[in-house]
Formats: structure tokens, C-alpha cells, sequence
């Protein structure tokens, strides 16, 4: 483990060409939890879709084999990955609309989503960051919306408590006091579920759990 964090823009357009084989190849259940979160997209008409940290798009992939339709906004920090991603799907420029920034400081604006959508970007914040942002989901979302999250997990309290200690530790050496770095900062299922009903979810429940990662789904 490095003893150095970068600032997560930095990271992701760093290692863009290897970033899709690495996610297939090495992480753990990877092909089976992108299909699997496609799967809770439906195939509606004009369905509009918020995709928070969309990367190259590996999860719309999947997702547009199901509903080649559906409109998508896509917030990720990395150019470089969006470019990755309008390259792989230009036919769908029309139902692209791809925004490079912080999804905590880009304006949702004020036309609702059906579904919001995550997948292996939330764990790199703190509890309050997050439910800051899900209070944030929670609003952009139609009536009868909802948002799906699929990311890394804590297997154990004690392992959530060294990855955040970590966190803090190496941001202190290194004099961070602000901005995202890429560290990765998992929560359990339980504090997970906890975090979204915290931010005014309804009904959270846990969907599917990998050895390594979970799928919620929160609804408004």
C-alpha cells in the first residue's frame, strides 16, 4: 500500500488504459455485480438515469444491452475516463450527457431521475460525506425513484475502523486538510444501510452481497 495519496482526478486519468481490464480481471465478482446491477435497470421508455462516479462506463455497458434508450447523466472527476466513454458509445451522444466534476458540487438541476446509480465509487468518503450526498440523491429523484449502489464492503467493524483510521492517518502526513484522495475507505452492510436511511430513504435493502462487495437498493 502506497504511504502517498493522490488527488482522485489524478488517479483515475492515470490509469485509464488499464483501468477496465483491471476492474474485470481482478476485482472479485466484478462480472457478475455489473450484470447484476443492470439488471435493476428497466427497460422503460425515456427512462432517465443519474450515474454518480460512471468512470468509462463499464456499468452502462451492461445497462444499454437492457435499455438502449434510457437518457444518462454521467458525473465522474477523471476527463479522461468520460472521453473513454463517449469513444465506446458515440452512437449514443443524444443520451449522453456526461459532466466532469465533483458529483458533490455539481448541480443535479431541477428535473427528477428515476433511478440514481452508483458502482465502486463510494467508498472513498467519510459517514457524514456521504450522507450529505444521499440527502443530495434523495431529492433529485421522482416520487416513486430510487438509487442503486454497488461497491466495496467492510467485512467487519474493526476493518471499517483501520481503513478510516488510515485514511486520516495519511492525510495528516501528507498536510491534506481538503479535496478528494484516493484511498479506499469500505463500511459495513449494516452502517452502509444505516448511512441511506439516515439521508431520508424509505426502504433500504440489501440486494445481493459478493465476498467483496454489496448491492443496495434505497428507496425514496
Amino acid at each position: 500500500m502506497s504511504e502517498r495519496l493522490e488527488d482522485m482526478s489524478s488517479f483515475f486519468d492515470k490509469r485509464v488504459d488499464n483501468y477496465e481490464q483491471h476492474m474485470r480481471d481482478d476485482v472479485t465478482d466484478s462480472l457478475q455485480f455489473y450484470a447484476e446491477t443492470a439488471s435493476l435497470i428497466p427497460a422503460k421508455k425515456n427512462l432517465k438515469l443519474l450515474d454518480l462516479g460512471c468512470g468509462t462506463g463499464l456499468e452502462l455497458d451492461e445497462i444499454f444491452k437492457i435499455n438502449e434508450n434510457v437518457f444518462v447523466t454521467g458525473i465522474d472527476l477523471s476527463s479522461k475516463m468520460l472521453e473513454r466513454l463517449m469513444l465506446k458509445h458515440k452512437e449514443k451522444s443524444n443520451h449522453l450527457n456526461l459532466i466532469k466534476g465533483s458529483y458533490f458540487d455539481v448541480d443535479f438541476g431541477t428535473e427528477k431521475f428515476d433511478i440514481a446509480l452508483s458502482v465502486q465509487t463510494m467508498h472513498h468518503f467519510t459517514h457524514e460525506e456521504k450522507v450529505t450526498l444521499y440527502a443530495k440523491l434523495h431529492d433529485c429523484l421522482l416520487a416513486d425513484g430510487y438509487y442503486v449502489e454497488t461497491d466495496y464492503i467492510a467485512n467487519a467493524q474493526k476493518d471499517e475502523d483501520f481503513y478510516y483510521a488510515e485514511s486520516k492517518r495519511l492525510k495528516a502526513k501528507q498536510g491534506i486538510t481538503k479535496g478528494f484522495y484516493h484511498f479506499d475507505t469500505p463500511c459495513t452492510v449494516g452502517n452502509q444501510m444505516n448511512l441511506l436511511r439516515l439521508a431520508g430513504f424509505s426502504c433500504v435493502k440489501l440486494h445481493k452481497r459478493y465476498r467483496s462487495a454489496a448491492i443496495f437498493v434505497a428507496e425514496k
